[in-house]
């Protein structure tokens, strides 16, 4: 009888039965909907801040790991006769410590930037998960099968953990001597710059005429004979014939540069013997200290008092946005200044922007503390001896003699204040 026609008949002579079963099937379908799209959100939310390439590598893993504990499934019943609830307990012990192995290297990377032991672990418990899964093998493409599973999982691992280790540390873990790049470049066949194939062709034609050049200067200062010297003369003429016709040496003044220090280079080797250079470790000779300011001079300077004016009232009380602008207005008149190597008076400042003298002379007294307007002053003073005040006229100095600063003026500015 058909299976089909078994469960009519059964609902037929058992109709509670039956309406009982459904129910409880409802139910599970139900519970089974609700709990899988509680792991699709779930799964969402912990792939959402995770890289692609990340979450791949977990789900593969995964399946490894299960195609592994399949095999330690059928190891158990076959080999060590587990049935029932212990198998079901024991079966799948190595999968989990290869997990719980994996978890703390991956906390170990992240606290001390190596995967430590648990890292070995992972290795050595997936080898022989794969070996206990192979032995129970009916054959050899079934063994190989089970040998690979448990070492993909492992190696899907090692890689996300040398992907994190780079993004936590910033290096790799090894840099390998003997790589297929290090190999082609050795023997010729690659580049170790990132220079075009035109460039490497013309700095192997530029070296060659520089060659050939020292080849012909060393027979001629040997006294060779008139053969050799004709010879090597054919040879450095043909260099120079390829130069020329594929670097284009005759109109690129760079390559030109490049083949006369090749050339200075080479025939100069012998005076590397007569270089002193310098010991790295020796220590640096003690630099003069430039001669300082009289201290009677640094006080004026500092205090930057104007010569006897009359009094004057306290300046009126501005708001804050009329004061900033004022501020940006004077700022800018005398970075302008010292920019033309002249130091402006706190007169020149407060007639420029038009505000109190008193102020002026309060921000010109933290300005000319900065180190290009102090350098300024001090050369006034070495130059001429005067002392910066903020109120002394400007020295006439002819226009051919720069100078960097006369005591707050610059020069010709003479002319425009007679």
């Amino acid at each position: 009888m058909p299976p089909i026609d078994q469960i009519t008949a059964f609902a037929s002579a058992h109709t509670v039965e039956t309406i009982l079963i459904s129910v409880i099937a409802l139910v599970l379908l139900v519970l089974a909907f609700f709990a899988l799209r509680a792991l699709i959100r779930l799964f969402r939310r912990w792939a959402a801040g995770r890289p692609t390439e990340d979450v791949l590598t977990i789900v593969a893993a995964s399946i490894a790991t299960g195609v592994s504990a399949q095999g330690m499934w059928r190891f158990s019943g076959d080999v060590l006769g587990f049935d029932g609830p212990l198998r079901l307990l024991l079966f799948a012990f190595i999968e989990v410590a290869v997990i719980t192995s994996a978890v703390r290297a991956r906390r170990n990377m992240r606290e001390n930037y190596s995967a430590g032991i648990d890292g070995l672990a992972v290795w050595v418990l997936t080898s022989l998960s794969a070996v206990l899964s192979s032995m129970d093998a009916r054959s050899v493409a079934e063994a190989v099968f089970r040998l690979a599973a448990p070492l993909v999982a492992a190696w899907l691992w090692e890689r996300g953990m040398a992907i994190e280790r780079v993004r936590i540390t910033g290096r790799g873990r090894i840099n390998w001597r003997l790589t297929p790049e290090r190999v082609l470049v050795r023997i010729g066949l690659a580049e170790a710059s990132d220079r075009t194939a035109s460039e490497v062709d013309a700095h192997r034609r530029l070296t060659r005429v520089a060659l050939a050049a020292k080849r012909v200067r060393a027979l001629r200062e040997a006294g060779a004979s008139d053969r050799k010297l004709r010879a090597a003369m054919a040879r450095l003429d043909k260099a120079m014939d390829q130069a020329v016709e594929y670097t284009g040496l005759a109109v690129d003044e760079k390559r030109q540069e490049a083949l006369l220090s090749q050339i200075g280079a080479l025939y100069n080797t012998s005076a590397l013997i007569d270089l002193a250079p310098p010991v790295p470790w020796a220590p640096e000779p003690e630099q003069p200290a430039p001669p300082a300011l009289p201290a009677a001079a640094i006080a004026e300077l500092i205090d930057d008092e104007e010569e006897d004016v009359p009094a004057e009232p306290a300046p009126p009380v501005v708001d804050t946005a009329q004061r900033a602008a004022q501020l940006r207005a004077a700022r800018q008149y005398w970075d302008q200044q010292i920019a033309r190597k002249y130091v402006p008076r706190a007169a020149d400042i407060a007639q420029e922007v038009g505000i109190p003298l008193l102020v002026a002379k309060e921000w010109r007294a933290l300005w000319k503390l900065e180190p290009q307007a102090y350098a300024l002053i001090e050369a006034a003073y070495r130059e001429h001896g005067i002392v910066d005040t903020g109120t002394f006229p400007a020295i006439e100095v002819p226009e051919r003699e720069r100078v960097l600063v006369v005591n707050g003026s610059a020069p010709g500015a003479a002319a425009h204040d007679s």
